[in-house]
């Protein structure tokens, strides 16, 4: 049992990394819900916004949506009714007394101040189940909006996939209506069940003052397999995330993939860990980041706790404009004998030869240094949403400019 004691007392625990964010100088966010209906009657901005985090409006090849506009429910739809339940973390706890089993057991919500809020205010937020045996065809899609000028989107999310089950979920992440000051908390809990898989692509497109503190957590069983790519492009006021993966069964395998473009005045601190705590289990953490002025810190954490570990860390900066910094902190840890852990870190800038070369083939310098900046965030991902290559073009093009 929770001891709301405790977790009242943790409202102002810091995170363990990161700068810190003054929760009480932001409001609670609107909780009233606002139904949008059918999304492609949405104005043409709104629109723009989801697109631009990988959130289709007219849902074409998407198997659910689920839309909250601060910490509102504002659209939910299934396409994949006999595989899939989506609806909200709240309204899930009403209709099915066994996703209780999944709320707070993967993220302690003393945690920080952060986890905390959350609990406390017994926040909303998106729940996906896939059941058992069902792999679903197409991607469900999530978008987070903050919409309220220095307002407090703090939700709480769970993802549950059964045994030899198989989803990919593309999450789109923006403020909308002019908000730029505001504060985005997301509790994120994800639960693996055996051969299980989870795909989960995560898209940030915030404003220049935005605070940004995602709270991620997988318990993953035997032979299940998680993906995680997150994205942050556009310019942001502070980002600071540590997803952990619970590697708990034989063979279960993981990768965290970031990649991240840090703007001038951006403070963005990401990185990402992963415990094996069974045997013969297998991760990768990649991190790409390019600096165009902003604060960069790449940080990796693989611990073996079981035989037959392997796992790889990997962080890549390229800093492009002087005045700000990048940092990578790789750590690794192992408590058994028979573990194979391994790190590379880089930090540096694009090699003239590479961009005299494509220059060489007709291309002129700043149409170089695109491709090449773009190669390296996104390399060889697959199941990358379709419209991420043009936002990607689209935030070096804004970074070149000197926005």
């Amino acid at each position: 049992m929770t001891d709301r004691k405790e977790v009242e007392e943790a409202l102002g625990k810091r995170a363990g990394f990161g700068s810190d964010v003054d929760i009480e100088r932001y409001d609670e966010g609107a909780k009233d819900s606002q139904d949008m209906g059918d999304l492609e009657k949405l104005d043409d901005n709104l629109q723009q916004r989801m697109v631009n985090v990988g959130v289709m409006p007219d849902e074409e090849n998407r198997d659910g949506t689920i839309v909250f506009v601060n910490n509102a429910l504002s659209h939910c739809s299934n396409k994949a009714q006999d595989g899939l339940v989506i609806m909200s973390t709240q309204k899930a706890m009403e209709t099915y007394d066994w996703a209780k089993d999944y709320s707070w057991r993967a993220i302690d919500p003393t945690k920080d101040k952060y986890t905390a809020k959350t609990y406390l205010e017994d926040s909303d937020g998106y729940f996906i189940y896939v059941k058992p045996g069902h792999h679903l065809k197409h991607p469900v899609q999530t978008c987070m909006m903050l919409g309220q000028e220095r307002g407090l989107q703090n939700l709480h999310n769970i993802v549950v996939v059964g045994d030899n089950a198989s989803i990919d979920v593309v999450t789109g992440c923006t403020t909308v209506h002019g908000t730029n000051d505001a504060l985005h908390v997301g509790v994120s809990e994800m639960y693996l069940g055996e051969n299980s898989s989870l795909a989960f692509t995560m898209i940030h497109g915030w404003n220049a003052k935005t605070a940004v503190r995602p709270r991620t957590n997988v318990v993953m069983e035997k032979n299940s397999r998680y993906v995680s790519n997150y994205f942050i492009l556009d310019p942001v006021g502070t980002v600071q995330t540590f997803p952990v993966a619970f590697l708990n069964g034989r063979g279960a395998s993981c990768n965290f993939n970031t990649m991240c473009i840090a703007h001038e005045r951006s403070d963005i601190d990401t990185g990402g860990c992963v415990m094996h705590n069974a045997p013969n289990t297998g991760s990768e953490i990649v991190s790409r980041n390019i600096t165009y002025g902003g604060k960069m810190v790449a940080r990796g954490r693989l611990v073996g706790n079981a035989p037959g570990a392997k796992a790889h860390l990997e962080c890549n900066s390229i800093v492009l404009r002087d005045g700000g910094s990048t940092q990578s902190i790789p750590e690794l840890v192992a408590t058994v004998q028979d573990v194979d852990l391994t790190h590379e870190a880089a930090v540096g800038r694009i090699a003239e030869d590479q961009i005299e070369y494509l220059m060489s083939r007709g291309l002129a310098e700043d149409e170089a240094v695109s491709m090449i900046v773009r190669g390296f965030l996104t390399g060889n991902l697959e199941g990358l949403p379709a419209n991420l290559k043009k936002e990607i073009d689209a935030a070096i093009e804004k970074a070149n400019e000197g926005d």
